[in-house]
């Protein structure tokens, strides 16, 4: 498992499992020429985005940064159409490292599409449980209202398996909220209208982790948006800002989707620094 180090900000990628989505959906209306040429595609158009939650150790708490694909959540059919090849192994992931489900203090959620919540719940004993047993999860309030009460489009990806066995554990906010000190959720909209990115600072040490504002190394682009967006243009305005200021800060940037990387620094003319690449054994 990769680790990076940021300030007292310990974080290390979990296995979340991993699915294949059409690459002109991830890349909106870029051309393939293009995008095809920073991010590897399949023969079916496919490109590989992982699901892999980040675990992060600060000031004592243990906490996720989304969930996972989780475990028997999808159909035959959605297995195969979402090109999942390997579901969830988060919790084997934290049993590597000595710890355990409910040792999970916070589960900060970014958004509430199905790739990143259908591990927050699990089956036992054939009922959907909470997956991280004492956990608190958060979101925006705009977000959990469109998981409960999604519209004709989000209904697809905002499942009731997903939310209602956890629906006394969710702490929601407006804005932003600060976790622990450092460390906040901020509200952003773009890519779902409830979307949040996660910005963590201590004096000069920063990571940022953009969710689906961002979700491969080869979206840096601040254009390149996806198709899959419920706002496009927010998501274009959102990327300008949190670029600017994360190129300013040589900020690490955080991958959640990435097949390659897991984060990457940028300096102020956005040129890499540094990175951390995903082992792919």
């Amino acid at each position: 498992m990769e680790t990076l180090q940021v300030g007292r900000a310990k974080l290390t990628w979990l296995n979340g499992g991993v699915n294949h989505l059409d690459g002109g959906a991830m890349f909106g209306v870029v051309p393939k020429p293009l995008w095809s040429k920073k991010y590897p595609v399949n023969e079916k158009n496919q490109i590989e985005l992982r699901t892999d939650p980040i675990l992060l150790e600060i000031d004592g708490e243990k906490i996720l940064i989304d969930s996972g694909l989780g475990n028997d959540k999808l159909t035959e059919k959605q297995l195969k159409n979402f090109g999942v090849e390997e579901q969830s192994k988060v919790e084997l992931s934290l049993n590597a490292l000595g710890y355990s489900t409910n040792e999970i203090d916070k589960v900060l959620m970014t958004h509430l599409h199905f790739d990143h919540a259908c591990g927050l719940t699990k089956w036992v004993n054939g009922e959907l449980q909470s997956a991280f047993e004492n956990a608190t999860i958060y979101t925006s309030s705009t977000e959990w209202n469109e998981m409960k009460y999604p519209n004709i489009r989000s209904a697809n990806t905002y499942w009731q398996d997903n939310w209602k066995p956890i629906v006394d554990k969710v702490e929601t906010f407006e804005d932003e909220i600060e976790i622990v000190n450092g460390l906040h959720m901020i509200h952003t909209g773009g890519h779902s209208d409830g979307h949040s990115v996660i910005r963590f600072e201590q004096d000069e040490e920063v990571f940022i982790h953009m969710a689906d504002i961002m979700p491969t190394n080869a979206h840096q682009n601040v254009l390149w948006v996806l198709a899959y967006d419920d706002f496009p243009v927010t998501s274009v305005h959102q990327k300008q800002d949190w670029m600017k200021y994360g190129y300013q800060k040589e900020a690490w940037y955080t991958f959640y989707h990435d097949a390659y990387y897991r984060a990457l620094k940028f300096n102020e003319q956005g040129e890499v620094l540094d990175k951390v690449e995903r082992s792919r054994k």
